[in-house]
């Protein structure tokens, strides 16, 4: 299905979110000891202790959610363990020197002060605790067997959430405009640093499965494509946009969970697809594959074209495209036959052979229809379908619990009938005198 109009959509992140308060998130009351350039190397590379060590951005949320959990930890494992802070933002040198490339980096500075080693465990105080003392345990276990160096941070990884990297594309400066300026899929962009990945990649898996690759999910690191970052204004993480062919972006601002990312894709999705096709029932195929592939296939059965000519019928057929648009986000099937053309199908609607035109909505998982029960018109058809859409309405079973037999027919020529044609009778050898007579 072409996406006629769709606009590209992209969804851009950049991850931690964007405050106001630019003031540091520790302070000298804290357990947690305020690390800078110029102490540490010799609070932290030169000490004997192990060392936790949190790299962060006073701006990025998820760095203030941390930092209860971070004070907390740092007051259980007072004289046990050191817990400090780098307000990376401000000290940006001391955070590239470590690779951090996003916020909050948890490092733990064990036995060799050389070799620290990322954190990815959970982001309560129980979990960072529990990390420091496994930490703390190796390294003490090392010294005593004589060996130094490495140790175990009681490493964990992240849930995915089912989701896999490889649906997300990765954008650059250099990739961004011929990927996404020109293209007429739906792109979401996002820009991270990193602090989404886990919800944005199972998010991409989904959306590119329920839309067929036409909403995209990418993602830029900001860090390293600045270009794009200043070009768009990212100031913090995640900031999506949402963009589409020939409008400026638009700023993302609903929820940042992966159902919340799906639904939003989804609606961005339908909002540009076209509707759906109107199909004619000219054979098996048509009806099975439009009714197996949606929730609802609504059939409409029209009067005879000798009832109607051609002008009557585009009429009724323009009611139902109508419908079909104002109805496109239900993603439902639409098809139509003309009266008689299916004879068995309209018997086991219970339509059956008068009151034209007639219209039925079929779950085929279930094999149960409704009927429209008010006027072939946009109002009587709106009110059946917004009944049918929030679950109400009268149902039935499908007459004989399947589909009947379909017949192959000829599809509509698009012009008014025709009456058949019948053979003249050359009456001149009949003896009229003898059509009045009784056979023996």
């Amino acid at each position: 299905m072409g996406m006629r109009g769709a606009g590209r959509l992209w969804w851009g992140t950049v991850s931690c979110t964007l405050f106001l308060a630019v003031n540091g998130l520790y302070s000298a009351s804290d357990d947690v000891i305020e690390l800078t350039p110029t102490n540490f190397n010799k609070e932290v590379i030169q000490s004997e202790s192990l060392w936790l060590v949190e790299f962060y951005a006073p701006w990025c949320g998820h760095c203030q959610r941390l930092t209860p959990e971070w004070k907390k930890a740092a007051t259980a494992l007072k004289g046990v363990v050191k817990v400090g802070a780098v307000d990376a933002d401000k000290h940006q040198s001391l955070g590239g020197q470590y690779g951090v490339r996003g916020f909050p980096t948890i490092k733990i500075f064990g036995a060799n002060k050389n070799k620290a080693e990322d954190y990815q465990g959970g982001r309560t105080s129980d979990a960072i605790v529990d990390a420091a003392l496994s930490a703390l345990r190796s390294l003490v276990k090392e010294r005593l067997s004589g060996r130094s160096g490495g140790y175990s941070s009681g490493r964990q990884s992240r849930e995915s959430g089912g989701g896999d990297k490889k649906d997300v594309i990765e954008l650059t400066d250099d990739s961004f405009d011929k990927n996404v300026i020109n293209s007429d899929d739906v792109w979401m962009v996002e820009f991270y640093a990193p602090c989404l990945e886990p919800e944005w990649a199972a998010a991409a898996t989904e959306v590119k499965e329920q839309t067929k690759g036409k909403v995209k999910l990418a993602a830029v690191d900001a860090t390293v494509n600045q270009v794009l970052a200043s070009r768009y204004g990212i100031r913090g993480f995640p900031t999506i946009k949402i963009f589409q062919k020939g409008e400026d972006p638009v700023d993302y601002d609903g929820g940042r969970t992966r159902s919340d990312i799906i639904a939003r894709a989804l609606d961005l999705f339908s909002d540009n697809a076209p509707p759906p096709e109107l199909l004619e029932i000219i054979n098996e195929d048509v009806l099975k594959s439009t009714c197996d592939a949606h929730q609802l296939c609504i059939i409409s059965v029209l009067p005879h074209i000798l009832d109607t000519g051609a002008s009557g019928r585009n009429s009724y057929l323009d009611v139902m495209l109508k419908m079909a648009e104002k109805y496109k986000k239900k993603m439902w099937g639409w098809l139509w036959t003309e009266a008689g053309a299916q004879s068995d199908l309209e018997s086991s609607l219970g339509i059956g052979g008068f009151g034209y035109p007639a219209m039925a909505a079929i779950n085929a998982r279930k094999m149960k229809f409704a009927l429209l029960k008010g006027s072939f018109s946009e109002q009587g058809i709106n009110e059946f379908l917004r009944e049918l859409s929030v679950g109400r309405g009268s149902t039935a079973p499908v007459g004989g619990g399947a589909f009947p037999k379909i017949h192959s027919v000829e599809p509509w020529d698009g012009k008014d009938g025709e009456l058949p044609v019948e053979d003249d009778i050359d009456l001149s050898d009949v003896d009229l005198d003898d059509l009045g007579k009784d056979e023996l």
